[in-house]
Order: structure tokens, then C-alpha cells, then sequence
């Protein structure tokens, strides 16, 4: 592929709407630690980063520009250098989440996204924050996100979402081997693509309607 498309394994329901600002919290087992505004992620000087985006079910795009802070930078701004707890959950404001060891999390190459080559993040690619982990499966780059909270116990994460999903590795599922669902995750691809953006193109539709 030579550009992002609209994907997900829930294709038939559309983005939620979301606020033109970022605001991201971070938590502890659900305590407040901090919340940040588009400004304050600003101030922490936001740069390119150029990545590969592959998808669990086989598809890649390549040679993206994401911009961007680091998430471990986003944490050492609220005095957080060291894990608070072993894992993290990425929520976001379409209810969905995403389990990360703190030691994936903390990558160099991890970072809270706000525009892709150069626009910003829509209602298309997840915006207007996104959670980008390039060294990771897609579904660890998580859409519309919103807070972090630390969490002691491992987090429950769906039946076939490996906890870990490192490309590197083909951690595709948590106990398949990758060989084994590589072929029936690529025959999902076209329908998938095509359902995802129809709902969208419906979703902008009805938006202008309300207008």
C-alpha cells in the first residue's frame, strides 16, 4: 500500500467525535497523576518521525512521517522516569484499549502522533491524537487516544491480541503461530478496507446533514 487506510476489525462503526484539541491523562491503577493539553504536548517540541506501519494482517505502509513527542518524554514531563507499575492501558474515546508492557511503551521509537506527512490526524487515521508503537503490530498503534493509566496486574487484552505483538518477532496472536492465521487474516483485508471507509464517507454524510 502506498498510503494509510481507514482500518479496523470493527468496521461498521464510525469514528467518534472528537474534540478539535488533544487532551491526554495519565493515571495509576486510575489515581490522577496529569493531564495535558494540545499545548502542553507542544511545548515539549514535537518532531518527525519517520516509520513503517504494518498491520497484523499483512498489509505495510512504509516510509511514514508521524509528528509527534515520544511517549517516554510525555511521561518524564510529569516527573515519571521510571515505570509505576509493569503495564499500561492506552484508552481511547472510541471505548477501546490497548495493553502495553512498560518496557514497550517506554521504546525510543513510541510516540503520541498528532499529524501524518504533514496534516493533521482526522477522523480517518485516529486523530486528533494517536498513539503510534511502529516496532509493534497496528492494533498497538491506538486511534482517538485519550489517557494511559499504569496499571500492577496484567490487563486483560482481546482473545487474539498478543499482549507484546512485535513485528520482529511476527507476534501475531497470543497462541497461534503467525503462519497459521497470516492467510486468513489477508483475505479479510479487501472487505475490511472497503467496509471501514464506507462507513466512514456515511458517518461525514450525516455530519454534514446535522450541519
Amino acid at each position: 500500500m502506498t498510503e494509510m487506510p481507514r482500518f479496523t476489525d470493527r468496521p461498521f462503526k464510525p469514528p467518534p467525535d472528537m474534540a478539535a484539541e488533544p487532551r491526554f491523562e495519565i493515571t495509576n491503577e486510575g489515581a490522577p497523576i496529569a493531564v495535558l493539553s494540545g499545548a502542553d504536548l507542544e511545548a515539549l517540541g514535537p518532531r518527525d518521525h519517520v516509520a513503517d506501519f504494518h498491520c497484523v494482517t499483512t498489509w505495510s505502509v512504509t516510509g511514514l512521517v508521524w509528528r509527534g513527542v515520544p511517549l517516554r518524554d510525555v511521561f518524564a514531563s510529569v516527573g515519571i522516569t521510571e515505570p509505576l507499575a509493569p503495564y499500561l492501558v492506552a484508552s481511547s474515546e472510541d471505548r477501546r484499549s490497548v495493553a502495553f508492557l512498560w518496557e514497550d511503551a517506554a521504546a525510543a521509537d513510541v510516540i503520541l502522533a498528532t499529524h501524518l506527512d504533514g496534516d493533521p490526524l482526522d477522523d480517518r487515521r485516529g486523530g486528533p491524537l494517536r498513539l503510534v508503537a511502529p516496532s509493534q503490530y497496528g492494533y498497538k498503534s491506538g486511534k482517538f487516544i485519550s489517557a494511559i493509566d499504569f496499571r500492577t496486574e496484567r490487563p486483560k487484552v482481546m482473545g487474539k491480541e498478543h499482549l507484546r505483538a512485535r513485528v520482529a518477532h511476527e507476534e501475531r496472536h497470543p497462541r497461534l503461530p503467525s503462519w497459521m492465521v497470516k492467510g486468513p487474516y489477508r483475505l479479510t483485508i479487501p472487505p475490511t478496507g472497503y467496509l471501514a471507509e464506507r462507513t466512514l464517507r456515511r458517518h461525514r454524510s450525516s455530519k454534514l446533514g446535522r450541519a
